[in-house]
């Protein structure tokens, strides 16, 4: 655990969309430079499924973040100027009130009485802290990939809270394709016969669910172009191959082993799932009479950067040009960045080059 990390109580009871509430729930968050008189130089940043609130390096916590090279002293987003929060997503075991934490009430372990999880839960949870700040308007809310659709969730539901936005790689809802592969990973863990319908523990752990999952996600982050560079049918040498029939054969296989073996106990499955299900649930259209694009004009910012890139196959392209659209139909001045990055989905974390360009350049003018 960082020093670098802090808590925020959120309100008790707090309540869930989705039915059910929370006692003496909190949410970790980290923050760089420093808020200003006028407390309007926030940006907060809601990350992807699985990252925590150490997006960068600071003096409390030295080690790299998850996003070093994009924040930080005369970085993209640069900490001279903002107020850079990072929050860790309700339902996430990575410091905030999740399934692997104590139910105050009856001082077990949640596991699956945790109540239904949404990401518009996630968004009112950070909302409760920049709220508590002293910050009644963002300067920019940053949203990746699964926090992307919780930051548009956050923008429909609190009218005026933020001021520029910054969507990466996300979608306004989630498509039969990518619902299908969560499924297919929220599948492997439950039928591990370790994961005891939630009850596993350290000496009974989904490891092969959780490492299927890993795996499955990890190839859809990426793009078939960048596998093919990187591996193209290379095989292991016959000693690294496994003595058993039908064992690793390719490079490719190697990688994603050691890959999910890195992933599989650094994260809960039950907090997995519940978060995949969250991403499957959430949907814009509920904001505009069954029309997504109905739901995305109920937001309003002044300025907007969309980002995407063309091989991601998981939030495909179209679905961040309707972002775009959306936005700039409710009044927003919108800049839409399409990328070529080879690395798929996960681009936002390894081309950081082009993503600099684009996120630093939009907020050098705002």
């Amino acid at each position: 655990m960082s020093d670098a990390r802090q808590y925020f109580d959120l309100p008790s009871p707090f309540a869930m969309k989705r039915g059910g509430s929370l006692q003496g729930a909190r949410i970790a968050y980290e923050t760089w430079g420093s808020l200003n008189a006028a407390q309007d130089n926030a940006v907060l940043i809601l990350t992807g499924l699985s990252p925590s609130a150490h997006a960068a390096s600071n003096a409390e916590d030295p080690s790299h973040g998850w996003w070093e090279g994009m924040l930080g002293p005369g970085k993209a987003i640069d900490t001279r100027r903002w107020f850079v929060i990072c929050v860790n997503s309700l339902g996430s075991d990575k410091g905030s009130t999740c399934p692997a934490s104590l139910d105050p009430a009856t001082g077990e372990t949640y596991r699956l009485n945790f109540p239904d999880l949404s990401l518009e839960d996630v968004a009112n949870a950070a909302q409760a802290l920049v709220k508590s700040l002293g910050i009644e308007q963002l300067a920019c809310l940053i949203g990746c990939s699964m926090g992307g659709m919780s930051a548009l969730g956050y923008m429909v539901l609190h009218p005026g809270g933020v001021r520029t936005h910054i969507s990466v790689d996300t979608a306004p809802q989630a498509q039969p394709f990518a619902i299908a592969i969560r499924s297919l990973q929220r599948e492997a863990i439950r039928l591990d016969p370790s994961w005891h319908g939630g009850q596993y523990g350290d000496q009974s752990y989904p490891d092969i669910g959780m490492s299927i999952a890993r795996k499955l996600g990890v190839i859809t982050y990426r793009s078939a172009m960048e596998w093919n560079g990187r591996f193209a049918r290379i095989r292991l040498d016959p000693e690294q191959r496994e003595e058993q029939p039908f064992g690793f054969e390719f490079q490719v296989e190697s990688y994603l082993e050691s890959h999910a073996r890195r992933f599989v106990r650094t994260f809960d499955p039950n907090s997995y799932l519940y978060l995949s299900r969250a991403s499957d649930w959430f949907d814009m259209a509920e904001y505009g009479n069954g029309n997504v694009m109905e739901g995305l004009q109920r937001i309003r910012v002044e300025q907007a950067l969309v980002i995407g890139v063309s091989t991601d196959i998981l939030f495909p392209l179209e679905q961040q040009e309707q972002i775009a659209e959306g936005l700039q139909a409710a009044g927003a001045k919108v800049e839409f960045v399409a990328l070529d990055s080879p690395q798929g989905h996960d681009a936002f974390l390894v081309d950081i080059e082009n993503y600099s360009r684009a996120i630093g350049g939009f907020l050098a003018r705002i």
